[in-house]
């Protein structure tokens, strides 16, 4: 079951942890989820939208080798991506997405629809890669891919 916004929020803090976002087509909604919900500064301890591949670079120091080889979305950027919002913040887990929300740029191998996550610990180093395809209009992608987030942290803390 998804939990809301403000379930999320009592988890993050009963375990003291603050929380750092890397967001590129969900294009912030991850964290405007979190903030509408008043306390949230207490577990959100900041959010990037890194849309751009240079702005992934840039912001994150995701690799220009794997944005050449593998594609912004790919496992080892959205990777990429959780380790450099971790590491450029003070936060104890950070989350990424990367994907393709359509309605164009998919193709046969990376379809309209296709996301990937990834989770990084601060105290274990562990870096969690997801993927997950969803359907529907542009918007309804990015809705997905942002409770999809949010479903992943719940179960992963």
């Amino acid at each position: 079951m998804l939990v809301s916004p403000s379930e999320l929020i009592d988890i993050l803090k009963s375990q003291g942890l603050k929380l750092a976002l890397a967001e590129s087509c969900t294009g912030g909604m991850i964290a405007t989820s979190i903030t509408d919900v008043p306390g949230s500064s207490a577990v959100l301890e900041r959010g990037y939208i890194t849309y751009s591949n240079q702005s992934k670079i840039d912001c994150l120091g995701v690799s220009k080798a794997t944005l050449a080889n593998q594609g912004a979305v790919s496992a080892e950027t959205a990777k990429e991506m959780a380790t450099g919002a971790l590491n450029n913040s003070q936060a104890d887990i950070a989350l990424s997405v990367t994907g393709i929300a359509g309605p164009d740029g998919g193709t046969t191998e990376k379809p309209v629809g296709l996301v990937y996550f990834g989770l990084a610990y601060k105290k274990s180093k562990e870096v969690k890669t997801f993927e997950k395809r969803f359907s529907g209009d542009r918007f309804d992608i990015r809705s997905q891919a942002s409770n999809f987030a949010r479903f992943i942290l719940e179960k992963h803390l």
